[in-house]
């Protein structure tokens, strides 16, 4: 009978030891998940991050009278940025929206108001 409970003893003893390993393997890899997906957060969190902020550029508009022979395509060439703006057509419309003009005939004398870029901020 003696053998019989040893060896019990030691099944059982098997058993709770296999159980206790399952369990630790289990916390150790559930650990190590926590500790990557914490660290790539973390990671992704600073990356976002700029190391420099880039320059602001503030939109303004100015008004201008229309010189003898300008057109709003040469006003577009002396104002436009490029950084901001497509092509000349893209800026002309614009400036044509602004002023409602229907066509794209500017007379001589008048004021249109146009838009410009600063990366300086004007009080």
């Amino acid at each position: 009978m003696s053998d019989y409970r040893s060896e019990r003893r030691i099944r059982n003893n098997r058993i709770r030891r296999q159980k206790e390993m399952r369990k630790n393997f289990l916390l150790t890899v559930m650990t190590i998940c926590l500790v990557f997906t914490f660290s790539f957060s973390v990671n992704s969190f600073l990356s976002n991050a700029k190391a420099e902020s880039s320059p602001v550029a503030y939109k303004y508009y100015k008004s201008i009278t229309i010189s003898n022979g300008e057109t709003l395509w040469s006003i577009a060439k002396d104002n436009m940025d490029d950084e901001h703006y497509d092509s000349v057509n893209d800026y002309i419309k614009e400036v044509k929206q602004v002023n409602s003009l229907k066509s794209d005939t500017i007379s001589y004398g008048a004021n249109i108001i146009v838009p410009y870029y600063s990366y300086e901020v004007v009080e």
